[in-house]
């Protein structure tokens, strides 16, 4: 294929894909900034915000790039939400300090938890699909779950305090409800019975309540499971089926431990 053919292929490639990679940077510069601007101290507010605001008009002008110019979603719109948006994550980081015997400080959580940079990522992102800008909020999810291995759909439904630990392979899909005060360990999956396109409307993904513990690689399945207050879901786990409140669900799968020097005697 000569230079001027291979030019036109991906020319026209490009006429039926519409795709901005700048968009994705700039959510991810965005992302970054704003969490340093609410938690650095070496970040200076003021000058954070002013370029925040250009980064704001930036990435929404390329999500819609058909109301550039135009009255649409402003700073202002984003910006009143601050304050709430610090208040949860403040208490994100309590419940993760409080819960966790190996965080030594509040500055630790910041700093070196992964499970607390992916639900800070979370809520700024849900701030985002709240004002109905597309692209947007899954890209800064999404810058998320390529830094720290958590996967959490912008369109989940999450109370206050909640604890993720170590985090690492966690899914919460986009039709999930976690009510206030619940732990999460690695390798949790709240996901799906089925994956169809015709299901996109339908709540698809479990409900938690307040007060549950879910151990490390459970896998909690279909938008009709309701797992009650203050229930211990254990490790290895698979659920497709609601359970009431106040239960202990265990995996009793056998393990066996058998002597090399049994057999060596034979």
């Amino acid at each position: 294929m000569n230079h001027s053919t291979l030019i036109d292929a991906i020319s026209k490639q490009k006429q039926d894909i519409k795709v901005s990679i700048a968009l994705k940077e700039e959510s991810q510069r965005f992302t970054q900034l704003l969490f340093n601007a609410l938690f650095d101290q070496a970040t200076d507010a003021e000058k954070a915000l002013v370029e925040l605001e250009v980064l704001f008009l930036k990435i929404r002008d390329l999500a819609c790039p058909q109301i550039k110019g135009k009255p649409c979603k402003t700073w202002e719109d984003f910006t009143q939400h601050i304050p709430e948006l610090f208040c949860s994550l403040k208490k994100d980081a309590m419940a993760i300090y409080t819960n966790d015997p190996a965080a030594q400080s509040i500055e630790e959580v910041y700093l070196a938890y992964p499970g607390f940079f992916a639900i800070a990522v979370y809520r700024m992102a849900r701030e985002f699909l709240q004002l109905r800008l597309p692209l947007i909020p899954r890209l800064m999810t999404e810058y998320a779950h390529q830094l720290t291995g958590i996967d959490i759909h912008p369109g989940a439904q999450i109370g206050n305090s909640f604890f993720i630990d170590h985090g690492t392979g966690i899914v919460i899909g986009e039709t999930a409800e976690i009510h206030d005060n619940v732990k999460m360990y690695q390798g949790v999956t709240l996901g799906a019975l089925k994956v169809e396109k015709q299901l996109k409307d339908i709540k698809r993904h479990p409900t938690i309540k307040k007060n549950v513990v879910i151990y490390a690689n459970a896998s909690i399945l279909g938008g009709e499971t309701v797992i009650g207050e203050n229930c211990i879901i254990g490790g290895n786990t698979w659920l497709t089926e609601s359970v009431s409140k106040n239960s202990i669900v265990i995996n009793t799968s056998e393990v066996q431990v058998i002597s090399k020097l049994d057999h060596e005697d034979e």
